[in-house]
Parts: structure tokens; sequence; C-alpha cells
């Protein structure tokens, strides 16, 4: 009998995208559980539902804190089952089918079938940490740096703050090859997957131009994120809140004439954002909307 348990609650929305992109609620828990967020009926775009994928029953304290983490839940009663002898993970990636942004073509290993003629193809699973290609804000990621590269864009250094699964890091080394490259995540575990799917998709490692420099660090605060500045290309899909924070010193990192790509907003976000970033010396040049999540792509006026 499997010992593999799924707990079930609905969300809304706002609390998916939060679920998506910040797993520090559920660093404390050993093994963390797999999360996953949908929107079961496309005809009410605010209801979406939360699974949360157990090796082993959860004890109360657990099912609390899950409970917590959906605000708009605390009337209902949370759903938990011992699921069929099955690969638990398995069974939490069978509704990711692949994305297509761009010339961008994500799958898990589920769906490892042939990509289409042209695409540029990478293997994230679900797991650990977030960033599969399957939200709207790493897709619009995604789009822009598709755009990005059509109009003619070249960049020599970049970084991805709150890399999360690497995705976006590996899809901007991929569009300029000879790039210097830094990843980033204040989560030791994104870190990690981040590694081991550079690995799957023969993305290497390293300091050098063509390889792609892993950090575990809380912001832009860190040896190697100030060493390797200032970058020509910086991507945060991150939340709105910590990117207002940040602004400064992303901003600082970033180099006169570079390219700033912030996700992870509510369109209700937007404007706050960007203002933040106006601020500091950076113009909103281009916007790519996904079903109210907005994709700024902003430029560091030159001196």
């Amino acid at each position: 009998m499997s010992d593999s348990w799924k707990l079930t609650l609905p969300c809304t929305r706002a609390e998916a995208e939060i679920l998506a992109e910040d797993i520090a609620p559920l660093a404390g828990l050993d093994p963390p559980p797999v999360l996953m967020t949908s929107e079961p009926d496309p005809d009410a775009p605010d209801a979406w539902r939360l699974d949360a994928y157990f090796e082993g029953k959860p004890d109360a304290a657990t099912v609390e804190l899950l409970h917590g983490l959906v605000p708009s839940a605390a009337a209902v009663k949370p759903a938990l089952a011992r699921l069929p002898d099955a690969d638990w993970v398995t069974l939490s990636q069978q509704g990711l089918e692949p994305v297509r942004a761009g010339r961008f073509f994500v799958h898990t290993a589920q769906h490892a079938e042939a990509p289409p003629p042209g695409a540029v193809a990478f293997r994230i699973d679900a797991g650990l940490a977030f960033g599969t290609g399957q939200h709207e804000t790493t897709t619009g990621c995604l789009q822009t740096l598709d755009r990005l590269k059509r109009r003619g864009a070249r960049f020599r250094n970049l970084l991805d703050l709150g890399t999360g699964t690497g995705l976006l890091a590996f899809a901007a080394m991929r569009l300029w090859p000879l790039a210097y490259a830094t990843a980033s995540d204040i989560d030791p575990i994104a870190i990690r997957v981040s590694a081991e799917n550079a690995a799957i998709n023969r993305i290497p490692l390293g300091a050098d131009h063509g390889r792609l420099a892993l950090a575990v660090a809380d912001g832009l605060d860190d040896p190697l994120l100030a060493a390797n500045a200032p970058y020509d290309l910086i991507i945060a899909n991150i939340l709105a809140q910590p990117l207002i924070a940040m602004a400064g010193p992303v901003a600082g990192a970033l180099a006169p004439g570079g390219t700033l790509i912030l996700a992870g907003l509510l369109d209700s976000q937007a404007a706050a954002v960007a203002a933040a970033y106006r601020r500091h010396g950076l113009r909103l040049a281009g916007r790519i909307d996904n079903r109210g999540w907005p994709t700024l792509r902003m430029v560091k006026r030159r001196r």
C-alpha cells in the first residue's frame, strides 16, 4: 500500500501565484511536499486549486501550515487522501502539458516527445523548486527573451535573479551562448534543483563565458553577484513587493543601457513596480500581458 498522500484546498489566483513563486514557509519540512496549483474552470478565473503531495501522511501541524497559506479557504476543511500505489512525483506531473513560448518548448519527463521543428526544448520537472514554464509569469519572461533575440539584442553578461529551476537562465544562455551567466536564489533547494536541471539540459556550469555560475543569495547581497556586476541583462521573476524593495540594488547592478525583465506581479501591481524602477533611472520599454500577469521590459537610461 502506498504511503503517499494528497491534500487539496481551493485557493484564489493570487494565492496560487504566491505558492508558485515562494516555498519559504515549507523550508522546515523534510521532505517538503510538491505543490501543484491549477485552474479547474477557465470560466471561473479566480477559482484555483492547490494540490500538495506528501511522502507519508502529514501531521496536523503540517496540514495547518498548508491551510494557512491559502487564507481564502480558512472556512474549508482540507481534503486529505492516501494515494494508490504509484509514483507520486509522476502523479503530480501528469497534468503538466508542454508549454510553447516563443521559440521555447518546455516539457516534463512525462512529455519527452520530439519538440516542434525549430524549437529550443528544455526538460523541467515539477518538484521542490518552481518555474516549470507552466505559469504565465515564466511564460511571459520566455516570450520577452524570444522577442529580444528576434530584434537583434545582444547580451554579454546576464543574471537570473530568483531563478527557481534555472529555466530562464538556460533560455537566455541558448539565445546568447557566449555570455557570462549567473543564476541565484534565496532558497538552497532551488539552486540544487537548478544544478540538476542544468545537467539534464546540458547546460555547463562554471564561471567562464558560456557557463552558468550558481549562487545562494538573498537578493543582490552576495560576493559573487557583486563581483559579476554590472549586468546588461537581469531577469527577475519574483513577486511585486520584493521587486519594489530591491529596486535600488537591482538598478545599481544593471549597466547603463541594460535590459531588466520583471515578472511575478499582478496587473494591479505593475504600475507600482514600474514606478519603483523609474525612480532609479529606468524606463518602461515593453510589456507582455498573459491573463492578468504582466511581464515588464525596462531599460536603464544611459548617462
